[in-house]
Formats: structure tokens, C-alpha cells, sequence
């Protein structure tokens, strides 16, 4: 199974940009794992965010394969612990899912047709963070759910 994380708009800070990069290599001793990054929306400041969320969406969804499972990590979707996701991962595995595409929107969230388009939605806390800063912390819990998976000693229970 391949695994994406589609985001909108570049990190723009370096120490985000470094742990991602740490993550990334280490994902890769797992599944072929890919970032995709969506362009900014131009002119966004001159949009209402009604209009920069549908048309970051039409961005997202030129991305996205029919063949894939896609999961958006919004506020509103399912909380897992580590080791619950870790299970729900394996799940996908097993599931034979050719793809699985995770999906970090802007700052203001997801246009309605990319919810529609969704098969499901992952919530990483009830706390607000950076879009940014999202794709560090979803890669670090990536990275645990695989080390559960392989019985690695990097998470601790």
C-alpha cells in the first residue's frame, strides 16, 4: 500500500521543514510514502474563505485517484489513541486499499466537495494547530503507528 499526504501550501518554517524530513525517511524503511504539496490558492486575501476552501478543493481533487481511500484529518473527525491508529492503519493494509491519501487542507479547512469526496475523517486532538505544523505532528504518529505495528520500542505503553 502507498501512502500520500496531500497538503495545501508550503511550510515555511525550517525546523518544521527538518522534522518532516526526518520523518519522512524513516517512513520510508515501512511503505512508499509521498508529500504532495498543493499550491497556495492566488489572490487568496482578496477571497472570503468560502472561496479560497472551494477552490484549494478543486486543487485537492485533481490529486486524488477513484482507486484510493482518502482521509481528511479534521477537527471534526474520529480521535484515535496511538495504538488504536496504529490498528486502524493495519486494517487499511489488510483491506487492500492500492493507496491511502491523507489530506491536510489550508486554514480554513475543506470546500463540501472534498468532504464529499472523502471516505472518512481523522481528528489528531480537540487543540487547534497550524496547518503547517499538522504534517509533522501527523507524520510523527505515522511513523509510531508502523514502530506498534513492528514491535519497535519507540513508543512506550
Amino acid at each position: 500500500m502507498n501512502i500520500n499526504l496531500l497538503a495545501v501550501g508550503k511550510t515555511d518554517a525550517d525546523y518544521l521543514n527538518k522534522a518532516i524530513e526526518v520523518y519522512q525517511k524513516r517512513l520510508g524503511y515501512y511503505t512508499k510514502f509521498s508529500l504532495q504539496i498543493i499550491p497556495d490558492v492566488k489572490n487568496a486575501a482578496k477571497m472570503s474563505h468560502e472561496e479560497q476552501c472551494r477552490k484549494e478543493g478543486e486543487l485537492l481533487l485533481a490529486q486524488l485517484e477513484n482507486s484510493s481511500y482518502t482521509v481528511l484529518l479534521d477537527a471534526g473527525g474520529k480521535e484515535f489513541t496511538s495504538v488504536e491508529f496504529s490498528k486502524w492503519l493495519q486494517a487499511k493494509f489488510n483491506s487492500g486499499f492500492k493507496n491511502v491519501n491523507f489530506v491536510i487542507g489550508g486554514p480554513y479547512g475543506f470546500s463540501k466537495d472534498v468532504y464529499s469526496a472523502a471516505n472518512e475523517k481523522i481528528s489528531l486532538s480537540k487543540m487547534t494547530f497550524s496547518h503547517q505544523m499538522v504534517r509533522m505532528i501527523f507524520l510523527e504518529q505515522l511513523y509510531r503507528a508502523f514502530t506498534i505495528l513492528n514491535n519497535e520500542p519507540y513508543h512506550h505503553e
